[in-house]
């Protein structure tokens, strides 16, 4: 993702996040992409890669996080937004919690495993050390819509 990019809103950041997460689909990995933003320009972009690496950390939102501390040179992430096309999950908003990431952009709810909304509310838990500024439902159509485009193809292979 070129440095120079700099969305002006929720929903042009997300794009590029839907355009990172098609990125998942070469390796057969669950579409998910992420963006990291700072000062309105684009720092960091990921995807999951737990197929191609094989790792089951190696969610967008994680490898997304690594790639922002090293681009900052730390691991506290203030002033940084992350706008991911999938409702994190607990491991990756508890990374965003201990990073202390400022905000979170996300686009599709996760009704199976969301921890900032659906099943939990990790980014905005008061007795935690830090809460996390969150914006959900972004561009949700669109995200869901390539996450069931998706899973549509991988039932049609397993039915071969």
């Amino acid at each position: 993702m070129p440095p120079e990019m700099q969305p002006e809103d929720d929903e042009a950041a997300m794009r590029l996040a839907i355009a990172e997460a098609g990125r998942a689909v070469a390796h057969h990995d669950v579409p998910v992409g992420a963006v990291a933003m700072l000062g309105g320009t684009v720092i960091a972009a990921r995807h999951n890669e737990r197929e191609s690496q094989p790792d089951p950390t190696a969610h967008a939102e994680l490898l997304l996080l690594r790639d922002v501390a090293v681009a900052t040179g730390s691991w506290r992430m203030d002033g940084v937004t992350v706008v991911v096309t999938l409702e994190p999950c607990a491991m990756c908003a508890g990374a965003m919690v201990n990073g202390r990431v400022a905000r979170l952009v996300f686009g599709a709810y996760d009704p199976k495993a969301g921890a900032v909304g659906s099943l939990y509310n990790l980014c905005q838990d008061p007795r935690l050390n830090h809460e996390v500024e969150v914006a959900g439902g972004v561009l949700a159509d669109e995200c869901g819509a390539l996450l069931a485009s998706f899973f549509e193809g991988r039932r049609a292979e397993n039915a071969q």
